[in-house]
């Protein structure tokens, strides 16, 4: 056992940093929220993983879920993804928030 713990720190020296860095996510992540937030009501959730997460507000009855990503820092677009259908979207944030108010309005019900 020591030796395997002291052949795993050896190795472990060689290997980049392993730490999960976010570089700017919760942040981009967090403002999109507080705008959300605004107009309908969301939920931020960053713990586990992507899978987990659907699964969570699957769970939960969230009929959409925006995801943030690596590429949404350079492109300013997140993954809408709808819970019925599992469908899964890239747009811009300002259409997927668009479209997630319009199909979650009360007042789509009465048009």
């Amino acid at each position: 056992m020591i030796l395997q713990v002291q052949l795993l720190k050896r190795l472990l020296q060689y290997l980049p940093d392993l730490q999960l860095r976010s570089y700017g996510l919760p942040e981009l992540a967090k403002k999109i929220f507080h705008e959300a937030q605004l107009d309908m009501m969301c939920q931020y959730d960053d713990k586990d993983s992507i899978g987990k997460r659907y699964r969570r507000q699957d769970a939960l009855g969230s009929p959409y879920c925006l995801t943030i990503d690596h590429d949404s820092l350079q492109d300013n677009q997140v993954t809408l993804r709808e819970r019925d259908s599992m469908q899964q979207e890239r747009m811009p944030v300002a259409k997927a928030l668009d479209r997630v108010q319009k199909a979650t309005s009360l007042r789509s019900l009465y048009q």
